[in-house]
């Protein structure tokens, strides 16, 4: 516990200096998880946003002996779709833009790629086809997860990675991770939400 004790503190550092480069407040529009370009006056607090997500990617790794479970695969496959769908929709090419960040992903590749692309692609579909529905049934995948804290924080570590892989997380994005901290008894703040 005293790994994870650390790994916290090193993110809400970084968290801390990231709401000091913005001022406290939050840039309106964005891109999400496909976004193209970047947005007016992302200045340094695009950059404080990538140092997190950097500091939660390398998190990971560092866990990726211990997330070999398959809670943790299904509730992270859950939580990318999620993120892949935020705003309620999810183009072809965002679909594949987040299955190709998954199939990368160090942690990930604990799992063989086809279980992590048909449990990825089958929550997609079902916000695709109902979001509201398919967010319910997501966000029940993801609570599998809340037996864990160590595999609870690392869902919601991933889902964050995948939403700030474009160097900015989306209003909508931030929303999904919030509700997923909620549904694993997490404190979103932990993560800079």
């Amino acid at each position: 516990m005293a790994m994870w004790d650390r790994i916290k503190d090193q993110a809400k550092g970084l968290q801390q200096q990231a709401q000091g480069a913005r001022g406290g407040g939050h840039g309106a529009g964005g891109h999400g998880v496909g976004g193209h370009g970047g947005r007016p006056g992302s200045g340094s607090s695009g950059g404080s946003k990538a140092q997190l997500v950097s500091a939660l990617k390398s998190q990971l790794t560092s866990l990726k002996t211990e997330l070999k479970s398959g809670a943790y695969r299904d509730a992270s496959m859950a939580m990318c779709a999620l993120v892949a769908a935020a705003d309620g929709q999810v183009d072809p090419a965002e679909r594949q833009h987040v299955e190709s960040l998954i199939l990368n992903n160090d942690v990930l590749q604990n799992f063989p790629s086809e279980q992590l692309r048909q449990s990825f692609n089958k929550q997609v579909d079902q916000l695709a086809y109902n979001f509201q529905q398919g967010k319910h049934d997501v966000l029940q995948e993801i609570a599998k997860a809340a037996k864990k804290p160590a595999e609870a924080r690392a869902v919601v570590q991933t889902g964050f990675v995948v939403a700030g892989a474009d160097g900015y997380v989306a209003p909508a994005e931030e929303q999904v991770l919030r509700e997923a901290c909620s549904t694993l008894g997490l404190s979103p703040q932990e993560f800079g939400l």
